[in-house]
């Protein structure tokens, strides 16, 4: 069993209160078993979460609206959950979903999986949506500044050029100041001289 549906089984354990369901969920071999609970009026959450999960996992694209708000869920360990499943299941419109969570400003307090989940799918839409909310970051006193560390760090994974300024403008700021200096370090070589 992947590690990652192990910690989910063990965390909705509980939540399914000993559901029937529960055990079936986490074995049905039906792919259309599994994406009608995420149709259905009246499944739990817990129930929605393994299916979308499973069927992430699977590659089946009827997951994904469960899961990109499953990424915006309040609760942290819903949205590492989503992200695992979301950069498995290779759909082409989780990139742009990703960058519209991790960059509404209304839900900056949620956005730490949706900036991770960027860096790791390593798509077209990942550089711009890390620099735009790492701006945002750099207001003195945001109290935001784990997603601004989140950010600085994925843009050093991600390399690009791109990024230079907001991440020298970053080393200013004392909780950004040292991811944002590591991650200057992994671009490549500037074309203009500095100073």
């Amino acid at each position: 069993m992947d590690e990652e549906f192990r910690s989910l089984t063990h965390r909705l354990r509980e939540e399914a209160g000993g559901a029937p369901a529960y055990e079936r969920l986490l074995s049905a071999p039906d792919l259309d078993e599994l994406a009608a609970v995420l149709v259905r009026p009246g499944e739990p959450l817990w129930a929605r979460e393994i299916a979308a999960f499973r069927l992430g996992l699977a590659g089946d694209r009827r997951a994904f609206e469960a899961l990109v708000l499953l990424l915006n869920h309040r609760d942290p360990e819903r949205c590492v959950s989503a992200a695992y499943a979301l950069a498995r299941l290779g759909d082409p419109r989780t990139p742009r979903a990703a960058a519209a969570l991790a960059t509404n400003e209304l839900r900056v307090a949620y956005a730490l999986l949706p900036v991770r989940l960027l860096t790791e799918l390593r798509a077209p839409e990942s550089v711009p949506a890390l620099i735009t909310v790492l701006e945002r970051r750099l207001a003195v006193g945001d109290p935001y500044w784990r997603v601004g560390v989140a950010c600085a760090e994925g843009l050093g994974t991600l390399g690009d050029p791109r990024a230079r300024p907001v991440l020298e403008a970053a080393c200013a700021r004392p909780r950004l100041a040292a991811a944002a200096a590591t991650a200057l370090r992994r671009l490549p070589p500037s074309a203009e001289p500095h100073g």
